[in-house]
């Protein structure tokens, strides 16, 4: 019987042993994918508000040349890198504050789907003071959107495709 509790005492403690090798393989491979994960590239709030700038000028000139699907493109890329900034940017207060221009979105949206050039403008002009807004809101009043004069990028065509 002592010879059986003596094989039981062991099997276990090597067992334990196996079981201590495994942890520390585990924790050496958690250590390893920590560290990549500290040193990967994870854009900053600067990025992400530049595409909303990109895509705020090219959803104005989709607009008014009434060019309503690519204008419903627009408005949708603004919501996912709002998206974006909520699940990257978390490290950043002025995230708290990136819910006032949802009101400008809805309105935009709708307009967009009743293809109201009117409604749209005032819906531009309200994401446009609202965005503003949110930067003085936030110390950065020094950074003022507007409405485009020209568009972003020459190599698009704005007018709806016939």
């Amino acid at each position: 019987m002592k010879a059986i509790i003596f094989f039981v005492i062991i099997a276990v403690l090597a067992s334990c042993s196996s079981q201590n090798d495994n942890n520390d393989k585990l924790q050496a491979k958690l250590d390893s994918l920590q560290k990549k994960l500290n040193t990967t590239y994870k854009p900053g709030l600067g990025e992400f508000m530049l595409g909303i700038q990109e895509h705020h000028a090219k959803l104005w000139f989709a607009g008014i040349n009434k060019n309503w699907e690519l204008a419903d493109f627009e408005v949708h890329e603004i919501g996912e890198t709002l998206d974006d900034i909520k699940q990257y940017c978390t490290d950043r207060p002025e995230v708290k504050s990136i819910g006032i221009i949802d009101p400008a979105i809805s309105s935009i949206s709708a307009a967009i789907k009743q293809k109201d050039l009117g409604a749209f403008k005032k819906g531009f002009v309200d994401l446009t003071a609202n965005c503003n807004n949110c930067h003085k809101d936030n110390q950065h009043g020094f950074n003022v959107i507007i409405i485009p004069g020209n568009p972003p990028v020459s190599n698009q065509e704005f007018k709806p495709v016939k």
